[in-house]
């Protein structure tokens, strides 16, 4: 019956409002999983694959709201999101986004202390110390540590290379590939409307204290005044911050 009147409220307020205020009411009125299955469906299913969408949600996902996504990705569209995936994409980008639809990323929590050095040395063994990039390799560790595992194997590869892995991939790799291993790395991309809405509606709940406080860190100004200034639409930057 609440879903009922959901829609019911949901038509009503379309049917109010247009352009970038009427996307971003639907979108805090609908289900973050719901959501995120819908804007993967749309990527995919449109003219062409919105490659942005793909890399930011699944780079970004936790394991657990991965395993959600493709549970309602296939009741609302009756279809498997990593067939529809495989089917728009390929080569080692393929194979990174469907390494993160198997939701092994993580599984593992903590630390694995005998494989830090070992993936460090892999890496620039893969990127800056060989002819030619070995995508294989990023794609693997990248692909399949924790992310607290990751860290300490930046840390690593910083003291072994004497630069960010960021610099590595950016400078080995390219397009669509180079964008999801980056996302991978740092767990956020996107800076246009549609991106900011999405980020902002289905990580509300989740982690925006995390995302203001890496803003601040990073750019030196809030989040909540960069999208004043932006002039995006007041109710953003109103309704995130309640």
């Amino acid at each position: 019956m609440l879903s009922l009147y959901l829609l019911d409220l949901v038509s009503a307020l379309k049917s109010e409002l247009g352009g970038l205020l009427e996307s971003l009411i639907v979108a805090l009125m609908t289900p973050p999983t719901l959501y995120d299955a819908s804007q993967l469906h749309k990527a995919l299913k449109g003219a062409g694959t919105d490659d942005d969408v793909l890399i930011e949600i699944l780079a970004s996902r936790t394991s657990e709201e991965i395993e959600d996504i493709i549970k309602v990705y296939k009741k609302e569209f009756s279809g498997k999101l990593e067939k529809d995936i495989c089917g728009d994409t390929s080569g080692h980008y393929q194979k990174l986004l469907v390494i993160l639809l198997q939701v092994q990323r993580g599984r593992e929590e903590g630390v694995d202390e005998e494989k830090i050095e070992k993936d460090a040395k892999d890496l620039f063994a893969a990127g800056e110390g060989k002819f030619g990039t070995n995508e294989e390799t990023f794609v693997t560790i990248l692909g399949n540590r924790s992310a607290e595992h990751l860290r300490e194997v930046f840390d690593a590869y910083k003291k072994l290379s004497g630069s960010d892995i960021e610099d590595s991939i950016e400078g080995e790799t390219t397009g669509n590939l180079e964008n999801l291993l980056v996302t991978t790395k740092n767990g956020r991309a996107g800076t246009d409307d549609d991106t900011l809405m999405r980020i902002m509606v289905s990580r509300s709940e989740v982690d925006m204290l995390d995302i203001r406080a890496s803003f601040k860190k990073t750019y030196g100004v809030s989040l909540y005044s960069t999208i004043q200034v932006l002039s995006y639409c007041n109710l953003l930057s109103v309704s995130v911050f309640l």
